[in-house]
């Protein structure tokens, strides 16, 4: 299954998504539950993983290595700046990411084996016993 999360800065849940099939890339699941043009109509800064690049001037994500050296073949390596910006941008997801952590130690969760039509019901629940307990 694939489920898009939003936490608050503190990385409190907010919302999970409903269940797409796992194969869903993350950036067409965002955008199909709305959640891009969500963030851009109300301006809300947002901080994502490198499968959102290119999703409009509120999501940062981090900086990737791009250009290839025509003489080695390699990837060109970071820069200092970039390395720290990729640092700072890493500290801000941190929160979300324990929110994804927590969500995953739901062992039914990850024992589940159904459909993504049948596993909405499931998701809901366990959203709002980790909003509950929170």
């Amino acid at each position: 299954m694939n489920v898009q999360v939003i936490a608050d800065p503190v990385g409190r849940l907010v919302w999970i998504s409903p269940p797409l099939p796992g194969a869903r890339h993350d950036m067409g699941a965002a955008r199909e539950h709305g959640i891009i043009d969500a963030l851009a109509e109300h301006e809300i800064p947002a901080a994502a993983d490198t499968a959102c690049q290119g999703a409009g001037p509120t999501v940062a994500v981090p900086q990737r290595r791009r250009r290839k050296d025509p003489d080695t073949g390699r990837f060109q390596k970071l820069s200092r700046f970039q390395k720290d910006v990729n640092k700072a941008h890493a500290r801000r997801r941190g929160p979300g990411e324990r929110v994804n952590a927590e969500l995953k130690n739901w062992r039914v969760l990850r024992k589940s084996r159904s459909s993504p039509n049948t596993a909405d019901k499931l998701i809901a629940a366990v959203q709002t016993l980790m909003i509950a307990s929170a």
